[in-house]
C-alpha cells in the first residue's frame, strides 16, 4: 500500500500511509485509537474506497469494489465482533457464499468435505463440521471465521483485536495458529493494543499516527519505548507513574461475601490511598464481586461495609455514599451512547449545574469541559454523541463521570480493555492521582502487567474464592498465573 489516503468529509482518517507485508510475516499495526488503523484494513478488505493513492497484491495492482472483490482476490478480514451465522451449522458457514453445488444444487457432501480440510489445515480437526455455531465457545467461533477465509483462498488474513475476547489459553491457542499459518506461506496483519501480544504474535510493526506512517521495523530491533514513542507523538515518561501514596481509613470491608452464583466467598480491606488489584481468569468471578459490592447483583451472605455504610445497598444508595463504578462493557452497561459527552459525563451528579431540578447547559458544559481537557478526551464538542468517538475515548468519558461525581472508592472493571496505550496510559496516571489525593481504588484486570504497575497490592480470584491480598513486590506474573489457575 503506497499514499493511500481517505477523508470523510473534513475529517482526515488516512493522510497517506504507506505499509507492505510478505508471505510468511506477520506484521502488527498499532496505533492509538483514531489512529486510522481502521480504516486502512476497511480499504484493503474492499469495505472503503480510498481517495488516492495505490495497492498491488502479488505484484499486481489491487483495487477491490466491495468485500466480496477482495474476498476473491485472496484478502479476508478477521472483525472483532465475529461475522458468523449462529443458527448455521460450522460447515454452512465456513463455506457461506462459496458453496460448492452439483447439477445446481447445494453439494452436501462437498460442504462438509471442504469444511473439514480448512478446520484440520488449522489443526482443529476436532471442530465438528455439523455442529451449530451458536453453540461454540468463542474461541472456537473465530476459528471457524478464519477457516472460512482459508476455504476460499485467503492469502493475506487481517485480524482486528482477535484477543479481545478470549481467555489467557485461548490466545496461547490463537498464537500457535497464527504460527501455522505463517508458516504455511499466508500474510497476516495483527492490529492490537497489547504491545506484549504484539510481540508474541508479530515479526514487524508498523505504527500509524494521525492517519499517517510514523515508524516501524523488525520487532526483534525496536524496544516497547520507541513504539510508545511514535504513537503517541512523544517519549512516554512512564507508562506506571507511583506518586507517594499513604494508606489512610479504611473505605471498602467485605468478609466472606458471597453472591448468588459468584462469588463463592472473599475478604478484603481497602483503604484510601490505596490500589487493590483483583487478578484471575475470565468467569472466576471478579467482576460479579464489584457489581455485589454496589449493589447491581445480589448478597446472597458474608459482611460488606462501604464508606461507613454497612449491608448491600442500591446503587443510588452508594453513588450517595461516594462508590462509583466503571463497567466492564461500557457501551451496554457504562454509558448512553446516544446522548452527548456532556450528558455522560454529569448524569450522575446534575445538582451543582443549575437551580433545583433544572440543568443549565452553559453550566454544564464548563464542568464537561473540565474533564475533558484533564483526561484529554478527544471529541469534536461537548454535544457530541459518546458513540461516535473512539473506544479508549468513551472509557475516559466513563472514568470522568466518576471524577465528575467526587467519588471516594472507585470501581474498575477492566477499565483499559481494549484501549491503545496513550490512553492507558492517562487512564493509569488518573488512577495514580486520584491514589496520591487519597481516593480507593478497586481494580479488576486480566492484564498481569498492568495490575503489579498500579496496583500496591493484588489478591487473586479461583473459582469465586478471592485469596489474600499481597504488596506486590512479593508476586510476579507466574505466581499469579499459578494462582488463577488453582496451582499455586
Amino acid at each position: 500500500m503506497r499514499g493511500v489516503r481517505k477523508s470523510f468529509n473534513a475529517t482526515v482518517a488516512l493522510a497517506g500511509v504507506d505499509l507492505a507485508v510478505a508471505p510468511g510475516e506477520v506484521l502488527a499495526v498499532v496505533g492509538e485509537n483514531g489512529a486510522g488503523k481502521s480504516t486502512l484494513m476497511k480499504v484493503l478488505a474492499g469495505v472503503v474506497r480510498p481517495d488516492a493513492g495505490s495497492m498491488l497484491l502479488d505484484g499486481r495492482p489491487y483495487a477491490p469494489r466491495s468485500p466480496r472483490d477482495a474476498r476473491s482476490g485472496g484478502v479476508a478480514m478477521i472483525h472483532q465482533e465475529l461475522a458468523l451465522a449462529p443458527h448455521l451449522t460450522v460447515a454452512d458457514n465456513i463455506l457461506l457464499g462459496a458453496e460448492p453445488a452439483r447439477g445446481g444444487l447445494l453439494d452436501r457432501a462437498a460442504v462438509r468435505q471442504r469444511a473439514r480440510a480448512a478446520l484440520a489445515e488449522l489443526g482443529r480437526p476436532d471442530i465438528d463440521p455439523s455442529g451449530i455455531v451458536g453453540s461454540l465457545p468463542i474461541a472456537d467461533r473465530q476459528v471457524v471465521e478464519i477457516a472460512r477465509a482459508l476455504a476460499v483462498g485467503c492469502r493475506v488474513l487481517v485480524l482486528d483485536e482477535p484477543t479481545s475476547s478470549l481467555t489467557a489459553e485461548d490466545v496461547r491457542h490463537l498464537e500457535t495458529l497464527v504460527r501455522r499459518l505463517r508458516d504455511r506461506g499466508h500474510a497476516i496483519l495483527f492490529i492490537s493494543h497489547v504491545l506484549e501480544e504484539v510481540r508474541s504474535f508479530a515479526d514487524r510493526v508498523t505504527v500509524l499516527r494521525d492517519g499517517a506512517t510514523v515508524g516501524g521495523g523488525d520487532l526483534a530491533d525496536v524496544d516497547d519505548a520507541a513504539i510508545v514513542a511514535w504513537m503517541v507523538g512523544r517519549p512516554l515518561r512512564e507508562l506506571y507513574p507511583r506518586s507517594p501514596r499513604t494508606p489512610g481509613e479504611v473505605v471498602l470491608e467485605i468478609a466472606e461475601l458471597a453472591g448468588r452464583r459468584l462469588p463463592g466467598s472473599a475478604s478484603l480491606t481497602l483503604r484510601r490511598g490505596e490500589v487493590l488489584g483483583i487478578a484471575g481468569l475470565v468467569g472466576a468471578g471478579r467482576t460479579e464481586l464489584l457489581r455485589a459490592i454496589f449493589g447491581l447483583d445480589p448478597v446472597r451472605s458474608g459482611a460488606l461495609r462501604v464508606a461507613g455504610h454497612a449491608g448491600p445497598a442500591s446503587p443510588a444508595r452508594r453513588w450517595a455514599a461516594g462508590a462509583g463504578m466503571v463497567s466492564e462493557d461500557r457501551k451496554a452497561e457504562g454509558l448512553a451512547v446516544g446522548m452527548s459527552v456532556a450528558d455522560n459525563l454529569t448524569l450522575s451528579r446534575l445538582g451543582r449545574l443549575g437551580p433545583p431540578g433544572l440543568v443549565l447547559p452553559g453550566r454544564q458544559a464548563a464542568a464537561a469541559r473540565r474533564w475533558i481537557d484533564s483526561l484529554q478526551i478527544r471529541c469534536r464538542d461537548v454535544a457530541q454523541t459518546v458513540g461516535a468517538l473512539s473506544g479508549g475515548n468513551q472509557q475516559k468519558v466513563a472514568v470522568a463521570r466518576l471524577l465528575h461525581h467526587d467519588v471516594d472508592l472507585l470501581l474498575l472493571d477492566e477499565p483499559t480493555r481494549g484501549i491503545d496505550v496513550g490512553a492507558k496510559a492517562r487512564i493509569y496516571a488518573v488512577i495514580d492521582e486520584l491514589a496520591a489525593r487519597g481516593r480507593a481504588v478497586l481494580l479488576v484486570s486480566s492484564h498481569l502487567p498492568e495490575l503489579l504497575g498500579v496496583c500496591d497490592r493484588v489478591a487473586v480470584m479461583c473459582r469465586g474464592r478471592l485469596g489474600p491480598a499481597r504488596p506486590v513486590d512479593e508476586v510476579d506474573e507466574r505466581v499469579l498465573m499459578q494462582e488463577a489457575i488453582g496451582r499455586a
